[in-house]
């Protein structure tokens, strides 16, 4: 019989619960959005509202598995990357969890997690990933026992970048999708600051340009496909470097701004240059989600990587590099 683990997500915004199996199969993938009326995320609003979420959310996830609780052999949890007060909420109830069913408990990088779900989809081996988000901006690749940052943004990520022009302008969090349909109805390209600086890069000098171009009066849609050209432009050349010096042959996008088709479009043109093969993460599967954590959940298990309850402290600043990935048999 299959082993089944159920993974919790809860590093932001999003509080997700994802169920899944051993043999890779998704049984549920739920979760419930904290999206401020006006302003950013506050860490401490978005940490009550996963606790005021959660028990429903767990319930939803059970129920469209078709499975109860007694059937979970294993719980999962996001132990970082994100914000403490939202890791420490997530954590408590999966401790719970794991008390109450006397289950193992697994800790599981969130960064990692979105390689991991976009490897099972794409039955990828060993792939360069661009892994981009409201949080995170950072081109990996696996080598020498871990994934290694081979370039990530110095200061924001292009996620929060998309996201702080659109409050700026008067747009709802998340705003990437919006940005993208605005960048539709453009004509012109307006130039903004391409910091690449090595193998990292810089979203910040671009935020302030853009801000000041839509205060001259400059039209929104014209901005915004600056934006993406100038901000996903910068992503291709690093991931092309990657690429490059890996000589790896399998290109993965995953995170919240995957969804966009613009950035999948330029890193289709970077895979086929190289002769690579090229993956998007499905729409469901882009964002913070559940199933992300249960399915690298049940690859740590498969390789003995487990939690005492008492050692399960959160890790808010947990980098991607600093995990050992025990249970990828590729060889470096």
């Amino acid at each position: 019989m299959p082993l089944i683990c159920l993974g919790l997500e809860g590093t932001a915004h999003s509080f997700g619960v994802g169920i899944v199996s051993s043999d890779g199969s998704i049984l549920s993938n739920v979760w419930d959005m904290f999206s401020p009326p006006s302003g950013g995320i506050h860490p401490r609003e978005a940490s009550r509202h996963h606790s005021d979420v959660g028990p429903t959310v767990i319930r939803s996830a059970l129920e469209r598995a078709a499975i109860s609780p007694q059937e979970i052999d294993l719980i999962a949890f996001s132990r970082g990357p994100g914000l403490g007060p939202c890791l420490r909420t997530t954590a408590t109830i999966a401790r719970t969890l794991s008390l109450r069913l006397s289950v193992p408990l697994v800790g599981v990088n969130h960064c990692i997690a979105h390689i991991e779900i976009g490897s099972l989809e794409s039955a990828f081996q060993d792939p360069v990933t661009v892994y981009v988000s409201g949080g995170n901006t950072q081109i990996i690749a696996y080598a020498g026992k871990r994934y290694r940052t081979f370039g990530e943004t110095l200061d924001i990520a292009v996620g929060n970048m998309l996201d702080t022009f659109g409050r700026a302008v008067g747009m709802r969090f998340p705003a990437g999708a919006e940005i993208e349909r605005k960048a539709k109805e453009a004509s012109s390209y307006h130039q903004l600051p391409y910091s690449v600086k090595g193998m990292d890069l810089s979203y910040s000098g671009m935020l302030t340009a853009a801000r000041k171009l839509y205060s001259e009066g400059t039209p929104l849609s014209e901005i915004c496909f600056s934006l993406q050209e100038t901000a996903f432009g910068m992503l291709a050349e690093i991931a092309e470097r990657a690429i490059a010096h890996t000589k790896k042959r399998e290109l993965l996008l995953t995170g919240g701004v995957a969804r966009n088709d613009r950035l999948t479009d330029i890193l289709k043109g970077v895979a086929g240059r190289h002769d690579a093969l090229f993956h998007r993460v499905s729409p469901s599967l882009a964002g913070d989600q559940g199933a992300m954590i249960a399915w690298t959940g049940v690859v740590q298990y498969g390789a003995g990587d487990t939690l005492k309850v008492s050692d399960s402290h959160v890790l808010p600043k947990w980098r991607t590099d600093e995990q050992d990935v025990v249970w990828r048999e590729v060889d470096d």
